[in-house]
């Protein structure tokens, strides 16, 4: 199982990310992973860099694969999608994992258009992933319907495609993704909800197809400091994905996340000092099949944890404990 860190664009600036992947490879993470965020989450973060400029200089810096979470078809027309992959693969070929979703309001809103609901989401991503993954494999493309392609090419590609995974919260979209996706991201949940995204997937024709996972973790040397940052930081992750995926701005959120308590974040985020549970609670993906986990520090101490996971967890998680 790889270790991959992950750069969240929503808390930190691009400066400062891009030396924590250097960090984060020197310190012996296998991979970084990228948001795609055109709004913070909340007031408490106030950032949201360009990804894909990010991710150009990041990869220049490092020699470790990197991978985004992007969703086309709203604020990214799939053809601009479909250029950016092949023009970060065609720059660092055989590093590059782009993952398609549907999307969330908190970033497609800035477009003005009408915020569809998740069937007509989903049925949008599958014909947008069709758009990229022909305009990748060197067509010219034309579509009407549910996205307008009008004689489409990439005359800049590289040369082998990146593999297409899908991003899917629930075991329905984990299903309907597998036809098109080379593998799945998902985030980290309860154990059988995992599982049930899992089984779907597979069912769905993803037998045999990757599995990668973003964790979201709190760690500090002080419990209640853990505790904290991961209520001050990432308390939205309390909300269902139903009510995350609609709301529009930062202020929205804090509004909903108001009286959420610490004890309401786990399992959404493993929260405590202790580095040997967190070591303990990354092994378990990988019984479930996970083959890369992308961890995100949701505290502000990014070079820290960076390094208390190299010299602590690492080495365990290699050992097999």
């Amino acid at each position: 199982m790889e270790i991959g860190y992950h750069a969240s664009h929503e808390q930190f600036p691009p400066s400062r990310l891009a030396a924590a992947a250097v960090a984060a490879e020197a310190a012996g993470f296998d991979a970084v992973l990228s948001s795609d965020h055109f709004a913070p989450w909340s007031t408490d973060q106030d950032e949201s860099g360009y990804a894909w400029t990010w991710l150009g200089a990041a990869m220049a810096r490092t020699r470790l694969p990197f991978g985004v979470v992007t969703a086309p078809g709203d604020r990214y027309h799939p053809a601009i999608t479909a250029q950016a992959i092949a023009t970060v693969e065609e720059l660092f070929p055989g590093r590059f994992t782009p993952a398609l979703g549907s999307g969330q309001a908190l970033n497609e809103h800035v477009t003005g258009t009408v915020w569809p609901r998740k069937p007509e989401r989903n049925a949008r991503l599958h014909a947008c992933a069709d758009v990229v993954r022909r305009l990748l494999d060197g067509e010219t493309v034309d579509r009407d319907d549910p996205v307008t392609v009008r004689a489409a090419r990439l005359y800049t590609r590289p040369k082998n495609p990146p593999p297409l995974f899908a991003a899917a919260l629930s075991p329905a979209t984990a299903r309907e993704v597998a036809a098109w996706a080379d593998g799945l991201i998902t985030v980290n949940a309860p154990a059988d909800r995992l599982r049930a995204i899992i089984d779907a997937f597979r069912e769905g024709g993803g037998e045999g197809k990757p599995l990668h996972l973003q964790v979201h973790l709190s760690w500090d040397t002080d419990e209640d400091t853990a505790r904290e940052q991961a209520l001050r930081q990432w308390r939205f992750v309390a909300l269902p994905a139903e009510l995350n995926q609609e709301l529009e701005l930062p202020e929205q959120f804090d509004a909903a996340c108001a009286h959420v308590p610490a004890d309401a974040l786990e399992p959404g985020v493993h929260i405590g000092a202790d580095l040997d549970r967190h070591a303990a609670v990354l092994a378990s993906y990988a019984e479930l099949g996970f083959s890369r986990l992308y961890l995100h520090q949701v505290g502000p101490d990014q070079e820290r944890f960076i390094d208390a996971i190299g010299e602590k967890v690492l080495p365990q998680l290699r050992a097999g404990v």
